[in-house]
């Protein structure tokens, strides 16, 4: 069945979902995003479906945004603006993106991606928002924009390699030490679940001591604690000296 630029089956109770722009890389286009919470809303819907595979047709995934039509076909389209440029413009083109893509990190199945070959930009946001990855071994995945846009759209590339690396490390009896820098502020805002990260402290091998930095510790994140320790500024280059921040230091 196609659905836009994709096509979904479904059978032996599992629902493909092939992104199927080859002729493009699988370049996301403007309806693709919609396209792709439809599939996962069908195959969510589906009771025949019990697990939902995403791959791409040809030799790639997803090679990202569609620059071509986003970035050098003339006439109007969600992306191009008359300068001055209006940042809300593009932020609700991605945000409405954003929001199809994070339909997969929501769905009530399991969804695999089966990256068949290489998922770069926004195809690696695609791809890390299944629950597991499954990657050909020639595959590569990358977010070349990080340089100037800085963290991908869906966050996911921060918890993939933040939160999940940092759970491995605490399982790990090779690492002696783990700091987990700034993990309160990450607690403080519910970007991470605080039972689940008090799970992780005390299942650790016995000898590996764990440091936990920031401000706002939670109290049961105290309470499980050996040591404890509550900084205070005794003076400071910003406020006393008026020393602004400075690049490879603050910034």
């Amino acid at each position: 069945m196609k659905i836009g630029d994709l096509e979904y089956e479904c059978g032996d109770r599992v629902a493909t979902i092939t992104l199927n722009r080859p002729q493009k890389f699988n370049a996301i286009s403007e309806t693709m995003p919609d396209d792709i919470q439809q599939a996962i809303d069908t195959a969510a819907a589906d009771d025949s479906a019990h697990v939902i595979v995403l791959t791409g047709a040809g030799r790639g995934f997803c090679g990202g945004y569609d620059l071509d039509a986003f970035a050098e076909t003339e006439g109007e389209n969600p992306v191009i603006q008359e300068m001055p440029w209006d940042a809300m413009i593009d932020y609700q083109f991605m945000r409405r993106c954003t929001d199809s893509f994070m339909s997969i990190w929501r769905c009530p199945k399991p969804v695999i991606a089966k990256v068949n070959g290489d998922a770069v930009a926004g195809g690696s946001d695609i791809a890390l928002c299944s629950d597991l990855i499954v990657m050909d071994e020639a595959a590569r995945i990358g977010y070349p924009p990080a340089r100037v846009w800085g963290c991908p759209t869906t966050a996911m590339w921060m918890y993939r390699l933040g939160a999940e690396q940092a759970k491995r490390m605490l399982q790990d009896d090779s690492y002696h030490m783990v700091l987990l820098d700034e993990l309160n502020i990450a607690l403080r805002y519910e970007y991470l679940d605080l039972d689940q990260v008090l799970d992780d402290l005390q299942a650790r091998p016995d000898m590996q001591h764990a440091i936990v930095t920031g401000r706002y510790a939670p109290q049961p994140l105290i309470d499980l604690a050996d040591t404890v320790t509550e900084m205070k500024v005794v003076k400071h280059a910003f406020k006393d000296q008026g020393i602004k921040a400075q690049k490879g230091i603050e910034l």
